[in-house]
């Protein structure tokens, strides 16, 4: 079958753990077919290029949510009506006061909203693809006035009706920028209209391209979210004014429940992402949950061989930043110390960004303060139990290094998704300390001791009940990794999704009419494995143009046949309503 891959800052440019669970998935799949439908969201991703794609990705279309061009079109007095009117909807939808009660006039009440909202997005869509100019008008003075008018009106909230000024200009760019696939060409019967199914590979902005889909072209939506998008929004958005973050949860919180409503499948990668969202209203007989596929093969020889680490040695893997808690880590650590005085502790990893340079900065010096340099006799060099490194080293070249480093390998985050670090150390046979947030319980199961977060007494006790007992290590460890193995490998990934798109499939009805020779229907003459090059492809089948009416009055058409294996890849750059010519791959490359 043909997979309309839909991604946003993530496959096929090369950064991000997102971005190797899309190329493990496609790599997976040889069978069928994938055209990647990818938003980047800014120019460093786009100048960092693209992984190298595999042969069955046979087109990959792209397009920008972080510049500002604009189709050159302007509207009419008839358009700009219904752009008012449309975007007048869509703010009344997000300044709406929810119901204070579960009710059933509450919960119609509720639903009343979401169709508010579906039709003015479907609306904004229908205009942009009948006039174009959709992007400047969502940047207009109409816009902002709109969205104020919908602000100052009876039954808005409490911080929509205290929104000033400039914080209206700012939701409005805001908006302006989720809204912009909206814009894109990407809707005909050669594009997206041309697939089987269209893969999000997580909500927000990445999905809409795959509702518009079904909107115009009735293809099949499969959302895989692995960090709900609602959730996001909300821990990055701590420090803005109640209005810019009120108004701005209200759009995704309505955009994920249409997204869930409209989708025929719903993949959570763990319970925790499945509880946001059967909150923001997916059903739960659409919901299957699948970890994510992780690649066990760099951590074999580390799972396989014996324990060689110091057992005194504690390890931390990731990245460093604020949510990570690593302040809690050295308290903890200065606990564990005072119980094992020949306790060690490496944290290995990078900073962050800006934000985790200088977290880095505090958390040495904090390490400085609470443990001064040891040495072993009076002629001896001293030194920190407490050590900073990084991946890559001559001590540390990989990874799988850094995890069989320590006996016990320690997870300290206040904020936690997915923990795909703690389950290489489980790929690797460790023993491990957590906190309970995000995932954890449910990724290491009853294989490691967990302890609330921030709490440094509870974290430092637990870590002294491994290092005490090497027996109990090695029980957790074997332990651990046989249900990393069992649970989250690339394989058990994507015989699953392989199964969701039969499944998917199997339920969607057929949208080309083939043809035989004399122009009669050829009935269940259409399955998924008929895009795939290979003997069941007949070049002399014919077809006609979704609709089935149009066969009888004109002359059918002849079928393209599939190109082979060796075709090459079509690139595409779309910005606004128009897209570029396709280039070679040599081009897009080298762009």
């Amino acid at each position: 079958m043909r997979i309309g891959l839909l991604t946003e800052g993530g496959y096929p440019y090369a950064s991000g753990e997102a971005v190797l669970w899309c190329d493990r998935l496609v790599r997976g799949m040889a069978e069928h077919e994938f055209d990647v439908y990818a938003l980047s969201r800014s120019e460093h991703q786009e100048a960092e290029g693209w992984m190298p794609l595999p042969p069955q990705v046979r087109r990959v279309r792209t397009a920008s949510v972080w510049d500002h061009e604009d189709d050159g079109v302007a509207y009419g007095r008839r358009a700009r009506r219904r752009f008012a009117e449309y975007y007048g909807e869509l703010a009344a939808s997000l300044c709406t006061a929810a119901p204070g009660d579960s009710s059933g006039a509450a919960q119609d009440a509720s639903a009343a909203q979401a169709d508010r909202f579906a039709n003015a997005l479907y609306g904004l869509a229908d205009l942009a693809r009948d006039e174009g100019g959709l992007p400047a008008a969502l940047r207009s003075e109409t816009a902002a006035r709109a969205l104020e008018r919908a602000c100052r009106a009876p039954g808005a909230h409490r911080a929509a009706r205290e929104a000033r000024v400039p914080e209206l200009l700012t939701v409005v760019a805001r908006l302006e920028h989720a809204l912009r696939p909206l814009s894109l060409d990407w809707y005909e019967d050669d594009g997206l209209g041309a697939v089987d199914l269209c893969h999000a590979a997580s909500g927000g902005p990445a999905a809409l391209p795959g509702l518009l889909a079904r909107h115009f072209c009735d293809v099949p939506l499969l959302v895989t979210e692995y960090g709900v998008r609602l959730r996001t929004h909300y821990l990055t958005e701590p420090d803005s004014p109640p209005a810019i973050r009120s108004l701005l949860a209200a759009f995704h919180g309505r955009l994920a429940a249409e997204t869930y409503r409209r989708a025929s499948v719903i993949t959570p990668g763990n319970a925790h992402a499945r509880r946001w969202q059967e909150r923001c209203g997916a059903e739960r007989t659409k919901l299957r949950t699948v970890p994510p596929g992780m690649d066990a093969a760099p951590f074999a020889e580390a799972g396989e061989a014996p324990e060689c680490a110091d057992p005194q040695t504690l390890v931390w893997v990731g990245r460093v930043e604020p949510t990570k808690d690593l302040v809690s880590l050295l308290h903890a650590f200065a606990e564990t110390r005072r119980a094992e005085p020949g306790a060690r502790l490496r944290i290995v990893g990078a900073p962050s960004g800006p934000e985790g340079a200088a977290y880095l900065a505090h958390c040495k010096g904090l390490a400085a303060q609470l443990f001064p340099d040891e040495a072993d006799g009076p002629h001896a060099v001293g030194r920190n139990p407490v050590s900073f490194e990084e991946i890559g080293g001559p001590e540390l070249p990989s990874r799988a290094d850094a995890y069989t480093a320590g006996a016990v390998v320690v997870l300290s985050s206040v904020v936690e998704g997915f923990p795909s670090g703690l389950v290489e150390a489980m790929f690797c046979g460790r023993a491990t300390v957590s906190t309970d947030v995000g995932a954890v319980v449910e990724a290491i199961g009853g294989t490691g001791l967990v302890v609330p977060p921030r709490n440094p007494r509870a974290l430092g006790e637990a870590c002294v009940a491994l290092l005490r007992d090497p027996e109990r290590r090695e029980r957790l460890g074997a332990a651990a990794r046989a249900r990393a193995l069992e649970l989250f490998t690339v394989e058990q990934n994507v015989m699953a999704f392989h199964g969701i798109y039969l499944e998917i499939l199997s339920r969607t009805p057929v949208r080309r009419v083939l043809l035989d020779d004399t122009g009669e229907p050829l009935p269940f003459a259409a399955p998924a494995e008929a895009h795939v090059p290979g003997r069941w492809a007949d070049p002399a089948a014919r077809v006609a143009a979704r609709g089935g009416p149009g066969w009888a009055t004109e002359a059918p058409d002849p079928v393209t046949p599939t190109r082979g294996a060796t075709a090459h890849c079509a690139i595409e750059r779309a910005t606004g309503a128009r897209a570029t010519a396709p280039v070679s791959m040599t081009e897009g490359a080298a762009r």
